[in-house]
């Protein structure tokens, strides 16, 4: 399978233009976007599952016309959007099973088969017959991906799936993230670098609705060997620091900042060469694109 788009553009009633031009071919696997808040990332997700029109470009599911042929596509699409809402008073199998019955699994057989399949995979099996409104959000998450599955989907988006859930909730998610992968292609909207860094064969950079990156994790972060240099500075040493170099990011560690800069050479005293990861390319795309924009 292949997911080509071309020159897709998107700009709402109130001006905001959520995506420029953008173009972008995605293969088998995991495949991460990454980008801040309002990068264009949801806009994109919707309108690759149909949900919202392009002023512009084309997109391509194989030969299947995503613009023009809208139905063709939602046949063979699973998606969990960033607000999956559940019936609250119904179980998990209910759930699945109506889902199913909307997705055109008219045969009860087949459907039960179907849903006790897809509550084994995503380990909700043993809570098939508790109430969704109980679930944790990992649970949610889990049965999410499990609706996403019904029908043999080719194309898979989840977008921001793993926000809130807590580091054995997300391992989870992940694990059954990557054993989905390897027949479909998986499109994860993020901007929890972690997530692409540790799941994704290739991913994409997104800002104002531009690409400004794109490649497997490891070669961008090799792009960054030799130009990343830290120090811990004073708290209000921090704007002096921030007019002499570029900063690319900065956290609190014991209570004062440590700076990652970009620079070719050795920014001045102090600094430390450190090697780099995929949140320093994260903030050096972002950062830089903002200032050229």
């Amino acid at each position: 399978m292949e997911l080509v788009i071309k020159n897709l553009s998107k700009t709402y009633s109130n001006g905001v233009k959520a995506l420029d031009n953008l173009s972008l071919e995605i293969s088998n696997g995991m495949f991460g976007l990454l980008g801040p808040n309002g990068a264009g990332k949801s806009s994109l997700m919707r309108t690759l599952a149909t949900l919202q029109e392009a002023d512009s470009g084309t997109m391509h599911l194989d030969d299947i016309n995503i613009l023009e042929n809208p139905i063709e596509l939602r046949k063979v699409l699973g998606y969990l959007p960033q607000e999956f809402g559940v019936y609250p008073k119904i179980t998990a199998k209910q759930l699945l099973d109506h889902l199913a019955v909307l997705k055109g699994i008219t045969n009860n057989k087949e459907r039960i088969e179907l849903v006790n399949f897809l509550l084994q995979k995503v380990n909700l099996y043993e809570k098939r017959n508790k109430s969704v409104k109980g679930f944790s959000g990992g649970m949610k998450q889990r049965i999410g991906i499990a609706q996403a599955l019904i029908g043999n989907p080719k194309l898979i988006i989840v977008d921001e799936p793993t926000a809130g859930l807590d580091p054995g909730e997300r391992n989870r998610f992940h694990n059954l993230l990557a054993d989905v992968a390897e027949d479909v292609i998986i499109i994860l909207s993020t901007h929890i670098v972690e997530d692409v860094r540790e799941l994704c064969q290739n991913m994409a950079i997104m800002n104002q609705g531009k690409l400004i990156c794109k490649g497997r994790p490891q070669d961008v972060i090799d792009e960054l060997n030799d130009k990343v240099w830290q120090k811990l500075i004073e708290r209000n040493e921090l704007e002096d620091y921030s007019n002499q170099y570029m900063i690319i990011s900065n956290k609190m560690v014991g209570g004062k900042p440590l700076i990652h800069v970009l620079s070719d050479i050795k920014p001045g005293v102090g600094f430390t060469l450190v090697s780099p990861t995929l949140e320093d390319v994260f903030f050096s795309k972002i950062n830089t694109t903002r200032e050229v924009i």
